[in-house]
């Protein structure tokens, strides 16, 4: 059986047998992020587990995926027309930059998922 150390102050502890401090641990707020569904930032943990719920929304962690009961609502049902009309929209709007970084993470998504 291997063992697992970790090292506090200079001193090795065979994990499980190492000091704890005194006092409690307080978790800091979260970072304040943007809102990939509505685009408001989020700026506390209240408000994120409120905008989570508002919108229906589910916190992925590392745990597989799970069967969501409810349809998919995250892209418009637009004709053919309509969605080459909506990515000429998208992709006018974006700088140079934006556009060879968008491209290149394709490629990429493309190369892993690929069997070759």
């Amino acid at each position: 059986m291997r063992k697992s150390y970790v090292q506090i102050e200079g001193v090795l502890y065979e994990k499980g047998t190492e000091p704890h401090g005194e006092g409690h641990l307080v978790m800091p707020d979260i970072k304040p992020y943007k809102s990939m569904k509505t685009g408001e930032m989020i700026t506390s943990r209240s408000a994120h587990r409120e905008h989570l719920k508002k919108h229906g929304l589910q916190e992925l962690g590392n745990e597989p995926l799970k069967y969501i009961d409810r349809p998919y609502t995250g892209i418009p049902d637009v004709n053919p027309q309509g969605r080459k009309e909506l990515i000429r929209a998208q992709v006018s709007g974006m700088t140079h930059r934006q556009f060879k970084e968008a491209i290149k993470r394709d490629v990429d998504r493309v190369k892993w998922n690929s069997n070759s």
